[in-house]
C-alpha cells in the first residue's frame, strides 16, 4: 500500500475510532446478533440480517483503519524537502489568480479545500510538491488552468 500522510492528531483520532470499533462497537454487535438469534428461524431474521451487515460494515473499516494506521507517516509541521522543497507538511505561499494564497500541503485523510489544506494527492498538491521559491506552476483545475508563483515556504 502507498504511503499515507497523516497529521498527529488524525492519527490519534484514527487510533481511538480503531479501538471503539475494536472493542465497544464489537461488543455492542455481538449483544445485538444474540438478541436476534433469540427470536428463533435466521432466515427470515431481519433483525439478524441487518445486525450481520452491521458487523461485517465495522469489520470493512477496521481492515481499513488497520491498514491507513500501518502504512502511515506522521507529517511534520512546516516540513521542507531538500534544498527548501516543498514536501507534505509545508505552508506554501503563492502569486496567482485573485492575488496571494497560502495552502498548507497535508495527506488526503487530512486535507480541507475550504480551509487551503490540501491533499499531496490533489492536482494542486501534486504541482507544487518539489519546488522551490521563485517557481511558477501550472495547474489543471476544473476551474481551468492556472498559474501560480510560489513565494515562501515554511
Amino acid at each position: 500500500m502507498n504511503k499515507v500522510y497523516l497529521t498527529n492528531e488524525k492519527e490519534k483520532e484514527l487510533r481511538a475510532e480503531l479501538k471503539d470499533r475494536q472493542t465497544n462497537q464489537r461488543l455492542e454487535i455481538g449483544e445485538r446478533l444474540k438478541r436476534a438469534k433469540e427470536h428463533g428461524d435466521l432466515s427470515e431474521n431481519a433483525d439478524y440480517a441487518a445486525a450481520k451487515e452491521i458487523q461485517l460494515a465495522n469489520e470493512n473499516r477496521i481492515l481499513e483503519l488497520e491498514s491507513i494506521l500501518g502504512s502511515a507517516e506522521i507529517i511534520k509541521n512546516g516540513a521542507k524537502g531538500i534544498s527548501g522543497e516543498i514536501a507534505v507538511g509545508s505552508k506554501v505561499r503563492v502569486s496567482g489568480p485573485g492575488g496571494i494564497k497560502e495552502f498548507t500541503i497535508l495527506g488526503s485523510y487530512d486535507s480541507d479545500p475550504k480551509q487551503n489544506l490540501i491533499s499531496n494527492e490533489s492536482p494542486l498538491g501534486k504541482a507544487f510538491l518539489g519546488r522551490k521559491i521563485g517557481e511558477e506552476v501550472e495547474v489543471q483545475t476544473p476551474a481551468g488552468l492556472m498559474k501560480y508563483k510560489i513565494v515562501s515556504v515554511e
